[in-house]
């Protein structure tokens, strides 16, 4: 392949992301969390499948660890499950505790929203 077909080729598969948001899922949790583990039952096996998983992809995170450099949350998670939205590592909104399938879903869709 030569040098132009390869920076095309380049330009074409990363043209369509410039300026678009980076968003990410934040999943804060802790051993011993019943809403947690309900969450991973009910929600973490489907979230990667769904749109929201696909435009946000979910990181699980020990509240009691230290947080992943670089982010910008307006505050250290005190609850589990708490839920982060970010958008380029800055926080859109969280969802603190787990309210069952059918709010956790519009709940976030309503975070997402947010970044359009």
């Amino acid at each position: 392949m030569n040098l132009f077909r390869l920076i095309t080729l380049t330009l074409l598969l990363v043209w369509p992301n410039l300026g678009r948001a980076q968003l990410q899922l934040l999943m804060f949790e802790q051993p011993g969390c019943s809403y947690c583990a309900q969450w991973t039952r009910e929600i973490g096996p489907i979230y990667p499948k769904t749109t929201e998983g696909e435009s946000a992809p979910l990181q699980k995170i020990d509240i009691h660890a230290p947080l992943p450099a670089g982010l910008n949350l307006r505050s250290t998670p005190i609850f589990t499950p708490t839920f982060v939205l970010l958008n380029n590592k800055t926080e859109v909104g969280r969802i603190e505790g787990y309210p069952g399938q059918d709010f956790f879903w519009g709940l976030l869709g309503q975070l997402i929203a947010k970044t359009k």
